[in-house]
């Protein structure tokens, strides 16, 4: 096979090469220039930002004939013999397939012999967080003290999982997702040596949906070339991606604009139809409504758009808009954008959304007062809306009684009025009610401040490094806190239960924050009743009350008073 794709043949060969990371690049020529470089480094970050490249840059610059100097020349022997693999001396290894003790001993039993062809052996070792712990305190010594003539690269995309003890004996580097700027300009430099045609809108989409990483943009445009006829048009790369053009989106949004639901709903039943992808469409239309809300803001922004173009349909839908409409889209879209990730069906919610959005705009016209033109469409909303709710009782029903609890006369056995996990279904979370009595009993105000405190920064760094157990939490509250333990109130049971296969690493990325402690999730429902349970038993008895006396005897102290008064048994 003589084809190779584009991230294989356009890999970074010097440390210029290597797009967006110059933090990170300037350091490392410096200290290889001043012969100041370290003895292992942890190169951490998302895909496909150049983790690997700039290890493997770093080896040929540090063997270069030349050196010392910023830039391997790629032309002496030992440069070419580290590019192609023949010299034996630096030594990559995926971490990922070599995971066992054993793998690591053999590296730990190797490193004491000096390299053969080029001054410094260099072991690039790549995934490195899927090592055993073992594996990893096999390297521990080997790593603090390795022999002059070694050097070891560590690169990973969940630097967490890896022990703090590791990460000590590094030069850690944080590489960052690429910006679409410095993506669009690199393609462009390979697109012009590949002398292949490709408009500008068409690399802007490649970039937006490369999320910042490099090779992920080059993978993408290498499909768009092979989709394309002779010029790769923005709309190639929307077929490819699934995505939507900005035509589509300023058509629906004018169509919300005007309270033409009709438009709405037959503008998205169409892209489906067409094979758009659901998801890409919300996230596409998230991001045309972030530009519409800069622009109007100011237009001095244009140039921070990331999905819109400024041209005159986009003008004219700022200047219709209300800051306030748009920042309600948004939320709605979000919600929206979370809640599909848990169905089969997501077009009902998109459609549930786009209603809420269209009928909001009415509202927010003139007086505040829905547009008489916009009553019908608010019926269409309130029906959908009393359809939704039917459909949550339906299940609310079914979780409380389910089909195969049931006895033959088709009644359901009597369930405890606040314990779910009485029930035997295998999706059901079971409450652990005594631990978290428990946990009640310890909690204090100050180490739920604590939490509070920490938890903004704690969901933006779960959401970079593990968006799906981010999905689990985002709606979650920290409700109660002691030393050691964490109570956090869910919305619904389910996510409780999803929750669970991540709650070891969100304890750790907690914890790296502010102290380890155990989190026990519960539903919120659940929740308010235990709380208002336990709040009650708290409260201090009412005093005994003084036992009411003999009438006779009271009627007597009246008349008498107590210094006349004998009381005999």
């Amino acid at each position: 096979m003589s084809y190779q794709a584009l991230y294989r043949v356009w890999r970074p060969r010097t440390f210029e090469d290597v797009v967006g990371q110059q933090h990170i690049t300037r350091t490392l020529q410096n200290a290889i220039t001043q012969d100041k470089f370290s003895h292992a480094y942890l190169f951490s970050g998302p895909r496909g930002t150049g983790k690997t490249s700039a290890a493997k840059i770093f080896a040929q610059t540090i063997n270069c004939e030349h050196a010392p100097v910023k830039e391997p020349c790629n032309e002496c022997a030992a440069c070419k013999g580290i590019q192609d693999g023949s010299i034996s001396d630096v030594i990559e290894i995926d971490a990922a397939s070599n995971t066992s003790v054993d793998d690591i001993r053999d590296i730990r039993d190797k490193v004491k012999y000096a390299p053969s062809a080029v001054p410094y052996k260099v072991y690039i070792i790549d995934e490195v967080h899927m090592i055993s712990v073992n594996a990893f305190n096999a390297l521990l010594k080997t790593l603090e003290e390795p022999p002059k003539h070694v050097v070891f690269i560590l690169a990973t995309t969940e630097p967490h999982k890896i022990p703090l003890t590791i990460i000590s004996r590094c030069q850690r580097f944080d590489f960052k997702p690429i910006s679409n700027q410095a993506i669009v300009e690199r393609m462009q430099k390979i697109m012009q040596a590949e002398t292949i045609s490709v408009t500008e809108e068409a690399l802007e989409s490649v970039a937006l949906a490369a999320e910042g990483g490099m090779r992920d943009a080059l993978s993408i445009l290498d499909q768009a070339i092979s989709y394309s006829e002779e010029q790769v048009e923005l709309e190639d790369v929307l077929a490819v991606t699934g995505g939507v053009s900005q035509e589509v989106l300023t058509n629906i949004v004018r169509a919300m604009i005007q309270q033409d639901v009709q438009t709405v709903l037959q503008g998205l039943d169409q892209m489906i139809q067409t094979g758009k992808d659901p998801g890409k469409f919300v996230q596409d239309l998230i991001y045309f409504m972030r530009d519409l809300l800069l622009y109007k803001s100011s237009s001095g922004l244009a140039d921070l758009l990331e999905r819109a173009v400024a041209n005159e349909a986009f003008e004219a839908l700022s200047e219709q808009v209300e800051n306030s409409w748009i920042q309600h889209a948004i939320i709605e879209l979000n919600q929206c954008q979370q809640e599909m990730k848990w169905s089969n069906s997501p077009k009902i919610f998109i459609e549930v959304a786009l209603l809420s959005i269209t009928d909001q705009f009415g509202k927010t016209q003139g007086s505040g007062q829905l547009q008489p033109e916009a009553v019908e469409q608010s019926a269409v909303v309130g029906q959908l809306q009393q359809k939704l709710q039917a459909m949550e009782r339906d299940i609310a029903k079914l979780k409380e009684a389910p089909p195969q609890q049931q006895d033959a006369g088709g009644t359901a056995p009597a369930q405890e009025r606040r314990r779910p996990s009485s029930r035997n279904s295998r999706n059901t979370y079971k409450i652990p009610f005594d631990r978290i009595r428990d946990t009640l009993g310890k909690a204090e105000k100050k180490e739920l401040k604590d939490v509070h405190a920490h938890w903004a920064n704690f969901l933006n760094q779960l959401k970079t490094t593990n968006a799906p157990a981010h999905a689990t939490i985002q709606d979650s509250k920290p409700a109660a806190a002691s030393a050691d333990t964490l109570i956090v109130a869910f919305k619904y049971e389910i996510h409780c239960s999803l929750f669970l296969d991540h709650r070891e690493m969100v304890e750790s990325i907690l914890g790296n924050l502010d102290k380890h402690r155990t989190i026990i999730p519960i539903p919120e429902k659940e929740w308010n009743d235990l709380r208002s349970e336990y709040i009650q038993k708290q409260e201090k008895p009412d005093e005994p009350k003084k036992p009411e006396g003999d009438p006779l005897v009271d009627e007597a102290r009246k008349l008498f008073g107590d210094d006349l008064l004998e009381i005999h048994d």
